[in-house]
């Protein structure tokens, strides 16, 4: 039988694991949602910590904690921002909507921490207390979104943000590299006139390029902490000092920007910022969807499909067929895609019906749907730049092909020979299956050099009228 150890509680003892760093309150939240099996993030419990030990610095320099108190807090807390006893934060994410369950697991571990430090003992609430040492001048409701901002801010801006620039950067790099291939655009899924796959991959640079102004703007909002609001906006029982003191230690740890938040009430009361915030994660997902899906269909084939570019082939696609290979890559993006569509209603809906008067009571579900939305796009970003983008060569050969044989060509003859007669060449074409230079040569009075001219397929993708000749866009 496991060793225990005897905890204790405002509500009494409570039996937990000799091994364990954390103590009672931990222990009844682990018995009371056994719900998922899923932890807060590791990002989470970081920012979480950092937000300690930088409240125990600040209490420390306003004379509200001693000096020897604030050393043995700082010491247990640089442990765990290092990596160490991050198994010890067991409380399942589906739990009291305030994060109190977790904020004093982080309470309990900390203060265990400091005491077999000063000790040799763990567990216990002296010398250091997990309330009145480890939480001074907090409150779960200031501490547990001020976390979720810190870590949300830290992962877009040291793994999104770089990953998505990364991938921009390589679209952009295949926008200058594609910029003379000439092929067939679509509409409706059906042939449109020509385009450059230049011209195309700009749009999906500049789809990248947009998707990061708008996270930068809603880590703007993301940057503002509630920290120093306590229990419900008013600052109860901390230093009127704190609120500013801690956004700069929190800025000073971490090498990020933070301020404190306007208004407190607002900060504890809503999850406004998280689902401004998840909701540009989820854009900035769409166009990476979008993306991976053009992608997938022009790679399509490699004899029976579109085939206007090569993708890097990365694994076998197939068990029973031989040879084929699939556009994996594309699949795994999209379907992060879809868990971030997913978290974003979860945000979205915490934002909704968990901010009820002074509170918001879905902080640890926001928390983990807005985290994983940031890490797998960010993850999936760099999996589709590294594995697909850069490796994208164009097929020219079947570019020339479709344009070639498109009846969209009959739409640089309509201002030359009028719509209906454009049209009438179109339908031609398709019945007899001839190209619609060959139908005009035929059925017009226009020449091989001026159809040479109007149906130049280059000329075709630049602003202006082929017949009365193209004005240059550049790429």
């Amino acid at each position: 039988m496991a060793e225990t150890r005897i905890e204790k509680d405002s509500m009494g003892e409570m039996v937990v694991p000799a091994d364990a760093y954390y103590g009672a309150q931990t222990s009844r939240a682990v018995e009371n949602f056994p719900i998922s099996g899923y932890p807060m993030p590791a990002r989470f419990v970081k920012a979480l910590v950092t937000v300690k030990k930088c409240a125990a610095q600040v209490n420390g320099d306003l004379g509200m904690l001693g000096k020897d108190s604030v050393k043995l807090i700082e010491q247990a807390c640089d442990e765990i921002i290092g990596g160490k006893l991050r198994e010890q934060f067991v409380v399942d994410v589906f739990q009291t909507g305030s994060g109190t369950s977790t904020n004093m697991n982080a309470n309990e571990v900390i203060a265990s921490r400091a005491n077999e430090i000063a000790t040799g003992k763990r567990g216990g609430r002296s010398p250091v207390h997990p309330n009145d040492h480890v939480n001074r001048g907090q409150s779960s409701n200031d501490a547990i979104p001020t976390a979720l901002h810190v870590s949300a801010v830290e992962a877009i801006d040291v793994h999104l943000i770089p990953a998505l620039t990364r991938l921009q950067q390589a679209l952009s790099a295949k926008a200058k590299e594609f910029d003379s291939v000439i092929k067939i655009g679509r509409t409706h899924l059906q042939d449109a006139v020509p385009i450059r796959l230049g011209q195309e991959f700009s749009g999906y640079a500049s789809q990248i390029e947009l998707g990061i102004a708008r996270l930068k703007s809603a880590r703007s909002r993301l940057g503002q902490l509630a920290i120093g609001g306590t229990a419900i906006g008013t600052g109860l029982n901390t230093h009127a000092e704190f609120p500013e003191r801690m956004c700069r230690a929190i800025s000073k740890e971490m090498k990020l920007s933070f301020e404190p938040a306007g208004n407190h009430f607002e900060a504890l009361a809503s999850r406004d910022a998280a689902v401004e915030t998840s909701g540009a994660v989820k854009t900035v997902a769409v166009s990476m969807g979008k993306i991976a899906n053009d992608i997938r269909w022009l790679s399509s084939g490699p004899r029976c499909g579109i085939g206007e570019i090569n993708i890097p082939s990365t694994q076998p696609g197939s068990s029973i067929m031989p040879g084929k290979v699939n556009p994996v890559i594309c699949e795994s993006v999209l379907q992060v895609v879809a868990r971030v569509i997913g978290n974003d209603a979860t945000v979205t809906t915490g934002g909704l019906l968990g901010g009820t008067f002074e509170l918001n009571v879905m902080k640890p579900v926001i928390a983990h749907a807005l985290l994983e939305s940031i890490e797998l796009l960010g993850n999936v970003a760099d999996a589709f730049t590294t594995k697909c983008v850069v490796g994208i060569s164009a097929n020219e050969k079947r570019c020339a092909e479709l344009i070639e044989y498109s009846l969209a060509m009959c739409t640089a003859l309509a201002p030359e020979i009028g719509y209906d007669e454009a049209a009438h060449i179109a339908h031609v074409a398709f019945e007899t299956g001839e190209t619609v230079r060959q139908v005009a040569l035929r059925d017009t009075k226009l020449t091989k050099e001026e159809l040479d001219s109007l149906l130049d397929p280059r000329s075709q993708t630049e602003r202006g009228i082929p017949s009365k000749g193209a004005i240059p866009m550049g790429g």
